[in-house]
């Protein structure tokens, strides 16, 4: 077959994957946004609404700045992380398991890595459905002011776009990797440590008293995606520089994109 031919039924076997899972998560749409918004809710709903009613406000430590504030950003961005790995990394745990369930697609006419890239690309599409569902409800329920505004929409832009593909990589990963016998595990030792320390509930800079923590959070993706939603949402409170979180959402994913391509070969194959 000639190269054109050759990417011609890539593209067929890749855009027929697309619309299978795309039925896939029409038909299961109540739960993908029930799960995506549950967490994000609570801490809102507790944190934002119930705490000030009751005057047992956060400490936010700026003048005239609310905590609702400072969270929705991170907020937004631990939706997306929570759809990364329950849209890839806990069905593909499943599917390379007992079941073996992940053989139709490896049966595709494609190469191998291209499945794994394609289930890392769905789920970043995911995680942008998912920021998109989170930022109203962290924006509305809040019993105090938010003041967001967007000062560089291409910047914003570009970090949701690395948000998703870093969230879709680390499923990618968890994936292919964890067990299916290691799944609570995995949230134990991984999903919640990354999450309070991913900079959601503070800002990166606030960390400076404590400088061993300011610099072991550093290994966290979610830091960089919290950090540049908030730099995008919230120019005003600190944020890291936008070359330092663009470089490490891009290093990010490209180093977990390829562990779990790599495992996913790996296991698919044996």
């Amino acid at each position: 077959m000639s190269d054109p031919g050759r990417f011609r039924g890539y593209a067929a076997a890749l855009w027929g994957m697309v619309l299978r899972d795309l039925t896939v998560l029409r038909r299961n749409l109540a739960p993908f946004v029930t799960r995506t918004v549950m967490n994000p809710l609570l801490f809102v709903f507790i944190f934002t609404y119930v705490l000030p009613r009751i005057g047992q406000g956060v400490q936010t430590g700026g003048a005239g700045v609310t905590y609702a504030t400072i969270i929705v950003p991170g907020l937004v961005a631990v939706g997306m992380v929570f759809q990364g790995i329950s849209a890839v990394a806990l069905p593909l745990s499943l599917e390379l398991g007992a079941t073996r369930e992940i053989e139709d697609r490896v049966l595709a006419p494609l190469p191998v890595e291209l499945v794994a890239i394609e289930k890392l690309v769905f789920g970043a599409v995911q995680g942008i459905l998912a920021g998109a569902v989170v930022f109203p409800l962290v924006y509305i329920v809040p019993a105090t002011e938010v003041s967001i505004r967007v000062a560089n929409w291409p910047l914003l832009v570009s970090v949701i776009l690395l948000a998703s593909l870093t969230s879709g990589a680390l499923g990618l990963a968890l994936g292919t990797i964890v067990r299916p016998q290691q799944i609570g595990l995995m949230f134990a030792l991984v999903v919640v440590p990354i999450t309070f320390l991913g900079c959601v509930y503070y800002p990166w800079a606030m960390l400076h008293s404590i400088r061993w923590l300011q610099v072991l959070v550093l290994v966290n993706p979610l830091v960089y995606m919290s950090e540049g939603l908030r730099a995008a949402l919230t120019p005003d409170l600190p944020h890291m520089p936008t070359l330092a979180f663009l470089g490490a959402l891009t290093g990010a994913t490209l180093l977990l994109g390829g562990i779990g391509v790599r495992a996913f070969v790996r296991r698919t194959i044996s």
